[in-house]
């Protein structure tokens, strides 16, 4: 995976930022989920870099990135925190405008960076998300029962006691099998490290805390995506079975919006990278 890619870490104004950077042509910056880091783009990224330029970045709070900094509110692990910090990175590594491409939680700070940004997106790709104030004023029982987690990690201090004590019963679905084994080992050692255990859970609490509420003043003041969207979701998880149609739910925060399910398990760019990338290139390359 990430054949010729540069392993990198980028200072910026909030914190380092680790990343791995290859390929040739125009940008697009690849956005992981809960609790991975930029290792499972590997082969998305292989498939993608001889058309485009990709970067891969650990989120703030996640693998080798620094973890920002704790207040009550948990502002500096907001979404709008990340996509701030995230358009910075982007310059500094000289482009002023660029596609991203987001799953899971990396979808909500990429959704963040294309609502506080929008002149710095060309195109935006979500995957397995939709705006965080939607998931909280849908929850029903289904919510509670399956996505629990959501408000477990918005308790102080408890989570990170739990998942600490033991990383691998906690996250007791991880296996080399699809990420590969340095994918895997990475991941390993960062849910092993208490920092940053602590950095994944405040990407939660801000949700609880602080997103929505970014969400909801969006949304009441009429402002909506205005770059091309592409809202994928994985047919064997479970964002369709509670929401419903997620294309529905995006028409109302975006005008030009498409999409379609992919025949996988919630975590594609691992599980079925090559439909993934199918997807993403021709949205792109369009």
């Amino acid at each position: 995976m990430f054949d010729g890619f540069e392993l990198t870490t980028i200072d910026t104004s909030r914190g380092n930022i680790r990343l791995r950077r290859g390929g040739e042509g125009p940008p697009v910056l690849l956005l992981h989920g809960h609790p991975r880091t930029h290792m499972t783009w590997g082969k998305v990224a292989d498939l993608m870099s001889p058309s485009f330029t990709v970067i891969c970045p650990d989120l703030p709070g996640f693998g080798g990135s620094y973890v920002p900094p704790d207040t009550a509110d948990s502002r500096h692990s907001s979404k709008r925190e990340k996509a701030a910090v995230l358009v910075e990175l982007m310059q500094r590594l000289g482009h002023d405008t660029f596609s991203v491409v987001g799953h899971d939680r990396g979808s909500s700070s990429a959704f963040r960076m294309a609502m506080d940004h929008p002149g710095a997106m060309r195109k935006l790709a979500l995957v397995d998300c939709l705006p965080i104030i939607e998931h909280l004023e849908r929850a029903d029982w289904k919510f509670a029962r399956d996505w629990y987690h959501w408000f477990f990690f918005a308790q102080p201090e408890k989570p990170e006691r739990v998942i600490s004590a033991d990383p691998l019963g906690w996250y007791d679905k991880l296996s080399s099998d699809f990420m590969g084994a340095e994918a895997y080992d990475d991941l390993l050692e960062a849910i092993h490290n208490p920092s940053i255990v602590h950095g994944m859970v405040e990407d939660y609490r801000a949700g609880i805390r602080i997103d929505h509420i970014h969400d909801r003043q969006d949304r009441e003041a009429g402002r909506r995506l205005r770059c091309p969207t592409l809202c994928l979701w994985s047919k064997r998880d479970d964002l369709q079975q509670i929401y419903g149609d997620p294309l529905a739910i995006w028409r109302t925060w975006a005008d030009d919006v498409r999409g379609f399910g992919i025949d996988s398990g919630h975590h594609v760019a691992e599980e079925n990278p090559s439909d993934l990338a199918a997807a993403i290139l021709a949205f792109l390359r369009n």
